[in-house]
């Protein structure tokens, strides 16, 4: 019987470190200075299964594995350091920032490790899950009404970022720190994982990860399709944004967005439910409606290409939608919810 208490000496620490992979054996440290050191370089996955093409590969990237949850840690922490670089965000000064939920999230997670008190205006609409974690999260929370959706709250954000200079207003619809940060990060995690990628599909929100990460794809291969998942006019996905109604991010028009996209596709709320049960389903991916809504943006691609490898961003997790009836509900209430909760 072995003696529990017997130390292992050097070689048996070593083996023991070589049977599990740990990193102490080649130098390399899995020990982070602080949860902003686990944003980025999402791991990717197949779920080609789901392809109604068998020439057509599609990969998906999970942004819900960043430390807040979403493809908005990636801007959050982008914006909030080029704003302290610049001097426009100063030790202990009020941030405020219109959301639907995840910049939120990720800002006020990060402002409350910085020590910087934080107001989020919040459409009435999202879900419950999202304004429980921003609670959590310590922001303060400004609702604006729901009917409004997004565009009610940035517009009340901008009333009173004006009201009040001594705030520091991110405005990630603006920043020139959104699309950077997929640019600098995303883009080139894709290219590094995945150098065959011919079309690239993300849903259309602010617009920052399509404008950083297909610019930077593109930049490496010209031939690389960027395609937007948008909703139909007059209803509403997730909070994704049609391009030919209502408020046009600034972001898309400094970024080119009109020469980068080379195709938009439509998805329609109950579309986005069923791919996002087919991603759980079927790929064991637990993901939000809008990761639905670009899986369902992919596999319309794949339908009319020859062959190829699409790659499409899981925006965030489940857990937030949880309550909505999404995932196990009956599908007409779930597509009659669509049309009233914020899921992106």
């Amino acid at each position: 019987m072995t003696d529990m208490t017997t130390r292992p000496d050097a070689a048996g620490r070593a083996g023991a470190a070589s049977r599990l992979g740990v990193g102490a054996m080649s130098g390399i440290s899995s020990v982070h200075a602080n949860v902003l050191d686990l944003i980025g370089n999402t791991p990717m996955v197949d779920v080609s299964n789901l392809s109604p093409n068998p020439n057509v590969r599609i990969i998906a990237k999970l942004e819900m594995q960043n430390p807040f949850g979403s493809v908005k840690d990636r801007i959050a922490k982008s914006m909030i350091e080029a704003a302290e670089a610049d001097g426009s965000l100063l030790p202990g000064q009020t941030i405020i920032e219109p959301s639907s939920g995840n910049t939120g999230i990720a800002l006020a997670g990060i402002a409350r490790l910085k020590g910087y008190p934080i107001k989020i205006l919040l459409p009435e609409s999202v879900s419950i899950e999202r304004r429980q974690m921003l609670e959590i999260m310590g922001a303060e929370i400004i609702l604006t009404p729901g009917p409004e959706g997004s565009n009610g709250a940035v517009k009340r954000a901008r009333q009173l970022a004006a009201e009040h200079p001594e705030w520091c207003f991110i405005y990630q619809y603006a920043n020139e720190a959104n699309p950077r940060a997929h640019y600098e990060g995303t883009g080139p995690e894709i290219w590094r994982d995945v150098p065959e990628i011919t079309h690239f599909v993300a849903g259309l929100g602010t617009s920052g990860t399509l404008m950083g990460t297909g610019t930077f794809l593109k930049e490496q291969n010209p031939d690389v399709q960027v395609v937007a998942v948008e909703p139909p006019l007059g209803e509403r996905v997730e909070g994704l944004r049609n391009m030919d109604e209502g408020y046009i991010p600034p972001v898309f028009d400094d970024w080119n967005g009109r020469e980068l996209l080379d195709r938009k596709r439509v998805v329609r709320p109950r579309e986005s439910i069923e791919w996002t049960r087919r991603l759980v389903n079927e790929c064991g991916v637990f993901a939000g409606l809008s990761s639905g809504a670009a899986l369902a943006g992919a596999a319309k691609v794949a339908a009319q290409i020859d062959q190829g490898t699409i790659v499409f961003v899981v925006c965030d997790g489940g857990w937030k939608y949880l309550s909505t009836g999404a995932y196990t509900g009956d599908l007409d209430a779930a597509e009659e919810a669509a049309e009233q909760i914020i899921y992106f």
